[in-house]
Parts: C-alpha cells; structure tokens; sequence
C-alpha cells in the first residue's frame, strides 16, 4: 500500500477487477435493503462495503462526461444490485420491522455502527477540522432524529412540486451521506406518506390498466421527485467530491458524526400503538374511516420497558450487526485506503 494511497483513500485505484463488482454489488444489495427502513443510511451500507469512494467518484466523472469503464461498471453493479434487493426484500424488510421492532432497530445499530471503525482508519490522525466537523454531523442528525420522535413530519401532509422535488433531494442525499437516512429526512418533510401513497396509486392503477391515472401520478408526483433524486445525487456526489479533495479530515469528522447521530433515532425498546380516532397521524385527522384503514406500518411508536431478556438479546443483536458490517468491511479495505 502507497503512502499516496493511505493520504488519499478517496481517490480510488484504476483497476478493474473481479472483487470490484462483488463489492459493488454486495454494497448495492445493503444499500437497497437500508433504503427500504427509516434511520438506516444507504451510504452507511456503501462504506461498510468499501465501494463508497468509488461510487462517489464514479457518479463525479460520470456527471461530467467522463465515461470510464471502471466507473461505469461500479454504478451498474450498485444499481442494478439496489433496485433487485429492493424489489425482492420490501415486503419481508417491512414486516420484520413492523412486527419485531426491538429485534430490528437492535440489529441496524449494529450494522451502523459498524461503518464507524471504517471511516476512523480513513481519518488517520485526529485534527481540529476533524472534531469540528463530527460535531456538525453528530448535531445535524440528533437534530434530525428529535424532529421524527416528536412528529414534525405530522404538522403536513400535504405536497406539492416543489415540496416533492425537496423530497427527492432528500432521499438521493441518502445514497450519499453515511449515517443520513432518506426516511428521516422524508419524515420530517412532511412528504413519506404522500410519496408512499402516490407509489401504491400508481401500482394500483397499472393493475386495474388505468394508464390515465398512472400517467397522472407520474407527471404530479414521479416527475418531481424524479428530477429531484437526479439533481440530489450529481450535486450532492459532486461537492462531496470536492469537499475531499480540498478538507478531507473535516468532511470525514462530519461524515463520522452522521454516522454516530444516526443510531439516536434507533432506539429499539419502541412499538407501533394503535391511534384513536381524532389523532392526528402524518398529517391526517383520523375519522372512524381512516382508522380502520390505518396500516400497521403506519401507527406512531411509542417507547417502552424492556424486561432483561430482551436487553440482552439486543446487545448480542448489535454485536451481530457490527460483526457483519465488519466482516463486509474487509472485502473493501484495500480500497478505503486502510492497510490490511
């Protein structure tokens, strides 16, 4: 390993090779599955893998018309990976976490967790840049999570383009910042159920061949978010770019706050309790109607005392979590700048 290699664990090697598009792939299976749960960070999941400075510089040369075959390669294998484990994974990903939260939540910090290790060796020595720059991520997540908890996201549900183009910013910066959920951010916009809704409206209308309301939710919904997802991801993958270039230690002491403000919003003693009618719940006034239409998925959470049995097996649960997002590491160390 170079000297030059260790300064700079952002640039990535030129090299094409098997185990890149293994990584990638493996990164773009853990980002597809982070994506599908609030508080979980797809480029959490990328940094675990070791592919995240490849992704990040891939998306960079791409967007600036430098078409490379190993960048091309390391965003096929993302997102084509990405959107398999999406497809294959929602249902399953979604009722564990409804129906054993506790289980669940205690296996994300583990898994979250895990990434910090990652980014610490990247660091290398500590810096003042660095500590300021872990408490600016640490403070923008805790401020994030405390939004979520006390329902803010509730105070509207309503949207419109604009607010479904900010959405879509929101969610692409979580393919791209460690430790920032697009879920969070969606909640706290104001826009996850809209977005949900209008998702299940389109299937909906494929399956009954209305083609004319399909293509209405597309153009009033899909269109913004769309065009914000594409904004979100080349401005956001290219200034990061930047900002590692030119502050590096700073702009990985940030990424490591994120990271560690993430797991405030995990807490996994919390359960979904069934609203009454006159709650309001993201943004909707409950009627005896919409109660009994209210999904599982979506009733508010609220914590509770765990007996001993379920803190021990969340600490075993976090440990797994880490072990496996460790195990995962090592497959992308050499690329992350870290001497094996």
């Amino acid at each position: 390993m170079s000297k030059e290699k260790i300064l700079n664990p952002h640039k990535p090697d030129k090299r094409i090779t098997p185990l890149l598009a293994v990584r990638s792939a493996i990164g773009g299976i853990l980002m597809g599955l982070a994506n599908l749960v609030p508080g979980i960070s797809g480029g959490t999941m990328l940094l675990a893998a070791g592919v995240y400075p490849d992704f990040v510089n891939s998306i960079a040369e791409v967007t600036t018309l430098r078409f490379r075959l190993r960048s091309i390669l390391v965003l096929g294998c993302v997102i084509a990976a990405g959107a398999l484990a999406i497809l294959f994974f929602a249902g399953p990903v979604k009722n564990l976490v409804v129906d054993h939260r506790w289980i669940m939540y205690s296996l994300f910090i583990g898994l979250t967790l895990g990434g910090v290790p990652i980014v610490r060796r990247m660091l290398g020595r500590p810096s003042r840049g660095m500590w300021i720059g872990l408490a600016a991520g640490f403070l923008v997540m805790t401020v994030l999570a405390f939004m979520q908890m006390a329902q803010f996201s509730s105070q509207s549900g309503k949207a419109g383009y604009v607010m479904f183009f900010v959405a879509g910013v929101a969610g692409a910066s979580a393919m791209i910042l460690p430790g920032v959920s697009g879920g969070y951010l969606l909640l706290v916009l104001g826009q996850y159920v809209p977005i949900l809704s209008a998702v299940d409206g389109f299937k909906e209308a494929l399956k009954n061949g209305d083609i004319g309301t399909a293509f209405n939710v597309g153009l009033t919904t899909g269109l913004p978010v769309g065009l914000g997802v594409v904004l979100g991801v080349v401005c956001i993958s290219n200034l990061l770019h930047i900002l590692l270039d030119r502050y590096r230690k700073p702009t990985l002491g940030m990424l490591l706050g994120l990271l560690l403000g993430a797991v405030i919003g995990l807490w996994p003693f919390q359960q979904g309790v069934r609203p009454e009618v006159g709650h309001v719940v993201k943004g909707q006034v409950l009627t005896a109607e919409l109660l009994k239409e209210l999904k599982p998925e979506d009733y508010p959470t609220q914590c509770f005392r765990p007996a001993g049995i379920q803190i021990g097996g969340a600490v075993l649960l976090l440990l797994a979590g880490f072990g496996i997002t460790t195990a995962i590491s090592r497959l992308g160390r050499e690329n992350n700048g870290v001497a094996g």
